[in-house]
Formats: structure tokens, sequence, C-alpha cells
């Protein structure tokens, strides 16, 4: 018998086909390694030298309205333009290369420069999910577009540039290997089940309870099974949804509201954690296909505490992702970090 709570073993990804190893015999080694530094000083309510908080000028030269809610515009410096030709380059098999159109925009959630999704109220938090699904809609609907990624790098760890509560939006041409690759395996077991790989999947941690966080009534946040970070969470929808574009408020749970509630358990918990803002990068998945069933991610880089930083070196890749601490122990730490806000 295997014990999975001792013996190294091997979890497999079915949104992937890929493994990660689990070694829950080295989560007591000592560490002598990089320690990170917090910042322990409180942010400003508005910062004279943000570039996001309302009224103040941004490097390209554009000056943000004073706005009172949500903020959306188009990236001053994209990663993806509108305006690129399509054109591709072989100069041999093996040196290929292709145009990539697109579009990137910036949604600030508040005009508040001091908070994030776990310090702000429940209407909010829906106002910048109901942002989220307009902006899908409008962009997933140009004959250009063909996979819209919604995503958050929240803290200095995971390369924030500004701590203003915000997000970026990358529209493109093509769809990403990521969600190439999940599409694939979802639409595989599709054909070779006829039922919804995460729907399947749900109905089991559901019923195990072992590594479910929170729930309400149309999402369920829990550790997946196969997880890589040490503290990531994958946030599921209860009914079979492609994307945030479907949040019709039609079933129970099956709203804005209710994912902003389960954003604000979330985050709340990862916050209390270790008693710090908690860093991480998050992104809905999402494709307009039958097959799909719409889910989330927060990958947070965090490892033992608020300043023991959890990196991808040597075997993790080389080889494969490994980890120490077992998903389920994550999830019961995350679980009892418990929902009081973070001041």
């Amino acid at each position: 018998m295997i014990d999975l709570a001792y013996h190294p073993h091997r979890r497999f990804n079915p949104l992937t086909g890929r493994w990660v190893l689990v070694s829950p015999h080295r989560a007591d080694r000592p560490w002598q390694g990089a320690v990170e530094k917090i910042s322990t000083s409180p942010l400003p309510q508005y910062a004279a030298d943000c570039y996001l908080c309302p009224g103040n000028a941004r490097a390209g030269g554009h000056r943000n309205p004073h706005y009172e809610s949500t903020f959306v515009f188009d990236n001053d410096f994209p990663a993806l333009r509108a305006d690129t030709p399509q054109r591709s380059f072989t100069q041999h098999p093996l040196l290929c290369a292709e145009t990539e159109p697109g579009i990137c925009r910036v949604v600030c959630f508040s005009p508040r420069h001091d908070l994030r999704f776990s310090l702000m109220d429940l209407p909010s938090i829906a106002k910048v999910v109901s942002v989220w699904r307009d902006q899908y809609r409008e962009l997933a609907a140009l004959p250009c577009i063909r996979h819209v990624q919604i995503f958050e790098n929240r803290g200095e760890m995971m390369g924030a540039s500004n701590p203003h509560p915000h997000c970026q939006i990358w529209a493109q041409s093509t769809v990403p290997d990521e969600v190439a690759l999940e599409s694939a395996r979802q639409a595989e077991y599709a054909r070779d089940h006829a039922s919804c790989l995460l729907c399947d999947y749900l109905s089991i941690e559901l019923k195990a309870q072992e590594r479910v966080i929170c729930e309400n009534q149309g999402f369920v946040a829990l550790v997946p099974f196969w997880a890589v970070w040490p503290f990531e969470v994958m946030i599921l929808s209860r009914n079979h949804r492609q994307t945030i574009g479907d949040f019709s408020g039609e079933l129970p749970g099956d709203s804005p509201e209710a994912f902003g509630d389960i954003l604000q358990q979330v985050t709340t918990r990862f916050d209390r954690l270790f008693d710090a803002p908690f860093p991480y990068s998050f992104g809905l998945h999402q494709l307009a296909e039958e097959t799909w069933h719409f889910h989330a991610h927060f990958l947070p880089p965090l490892l033992r505490s608020a300043t023991i930083r959890k990196f991808l070196v040597g075997f993790e890749l080389l080889a494969m992702p490994q980890r120490d601490i077992t998903p389920e122990q994550a999830a019961i730490m995350i679980r009892r970090a418990g929902a009081q806000p973070l001041s």
C-alpha cells in the first residue's frame, strides 16, 4: 500500500498529462536558503507617484480619469498589438516564426491604492468580475481573437511593478500552449468517458472533502491532487460553464457575486495563512468549447512562511516538478487559516 503522506510518489495531472513528484518526508528538513524581506509599511489610499491612481499621469503620456470604481484602459506598453500584420517566417523546418496580433488591457479594481481582493467588500469584487465578463465578451467577439487570458500578479515576489490593485487582459489570435494542452486533455476525456473531466473530478473532491478549502453555491476552491506549488489553489465552477462570459445568473451561484465571494474567501485565507499579504499569480482558464470546464488557478510562490519562497530549480527545471508538503496538508493549513480579513 502507498502511504501518500509518507512515501515519495508521483501524482498525475489529467489536465496536462504531466506528473509531479511528491516527497513528503522532506517537509521538515532545515532551511538555510534565501529569506525574503516583507514590506511592513502600510500603503496610502492614494499615491501621488502611482501611475494607476485616479487623476495621475501614466508613463505612456496619458492621464487617468478620476475614476470611482473600476477602470479599464489599453496597456501603454502592450506585449501584443492589434495592428500587427499576419505573417509567417520559415528559414528552415527548425527555424519558424509567425506574427501574433492581439490586444492588451489593464483593469484597475479600485481607485484605492491600498486595497486587494481580501480587503475589498463583496459588491466591489463582484463589480470587477462583471468587468471581466464584459471585457471577455467584447474581446472574444472580435474575429481576430481566439483566446482571452485574464490574470493578476500580486506582490513584489511575483514581479508586480505596482501594488495598486489591478490585473491584465491579453487577447490573442492563437490559443496559448497551456490552454491548448488542457483543451486537448478535456476533449480526449470527453470522447473516452462521455462526460466532463473537471465535472467528474469535482464530484470526487466534494465527496472526499480532503482537499476542499471553501465553497459556495456556484464555486468550489480546492488544492488540486496534482498541485505543483505548495499552496496552489484551483477554483472550479459547479455548473458546466466554458467561460466567464457564461455567468448569466440564471442558475444559483452562476453570477459575478458568487465568483467574487469565492475569490474573497480564498484570498482572505491566503493572507491569514502567514499573517501577511499573500503573493500569487492568478488567472482564469476559459475557452469557448463544449468540453471545456471553466476554472481558475492561484499559483503562490511561498513555501514555509511569508519569507521563504518556493523556487523551481535543478531537478524541477530539468526533469519534473517536485513538492514536499502534500496537497492534503496544504489544504488543511489554508482551510484553518480562517476567513477574518488581515488589516
